[in-house]
């Protein structure tokens, strides 16, 4: 590992502009309020530097995203959601490491690895921090789960492990097709290059 290298000024210069995407992408998502969302595709730019410069930048960037959404008022349902956020982008660079960014099999394994670790996680908070009712589309879920019998915990784990693996199935899918279209001697410029090559 090695940090210098990877927080790089080309890495500096793409945080933003990929906390920029996460906020821009979730937020119009977010409003459509469209009932049993099966994407919220909040995590592209964090899933996007974690692939190009490695899992402890991806896991700033969704760290970073969520609190400044949250906490500028924008949404303040993410602000909690930051650990998973580090999380998501943590594993990204950690799959992206391992070769997993290279096959269309494992790009898919490794988005639907990332989505039920982001359900365990994010499941207590979302019961626990706002009794399993956060504004989304997904809320539609957590209701007919509880209707079932689910407690509130239940219920938000049973609506993240429906919807998580999906949402980071098609974002580590765009990604995938990102970086696939970028240009080999842009794509050299980042300090994990070499893990999409």
């Amino acid at each position: 590992m090695n940090l210098k290298r990877d927080f790089n000024t080309v890495t500096l210069v793409l945080i933003p502009v990929a906390i920029a995407i996460n906020i821009a992408i979730g937020q119009i998502v977010y409003s459509l309020k469209i009932p049993v969302v099966v994407a919220y595709l909040d995590s592209i730019g964090t899933v996007l530097v974690g692939v190009l410069a490695g899992p402890w930048a991806g896991a700033l960037t969704g760290l970073l995203s969520n609190l400044i959404w949250g906490l500028t008022g924008l949404n303040v349902t993410y602000a909690p959601f930051a650990g998973v956020a580090a999380v998501i982008g943590l594993l990204a660079g950690l799959f992206a490491e391992a070769g997993w960014m290279r096959k269309v099999w494992k790009v898919v394994l490794g988005g639907a690895i990332t989505g039920l670790v982001a359900a365990v996680i994010s499941a207590p908070i979302a019961a626990y921090v706002f009794g399993g009712v956060t504004g989304g589309g997904t809320d539609v879920l957590v209701a007919a789960f509880r209707q079932a019998g689910l407690d509130v915990l239940g219920a938000s784990m049973a609506q993240g492990v429906a919807s998580d693996p999906l949402d980071k199935v098609i974002t580590f899918l765009i990604v995938w097709l990102i970086v696939r279209g970028l240009p080999a001697r842009f794509l050299a410029r980042f300090p994990r290059a070499e893990n999409v090559q």
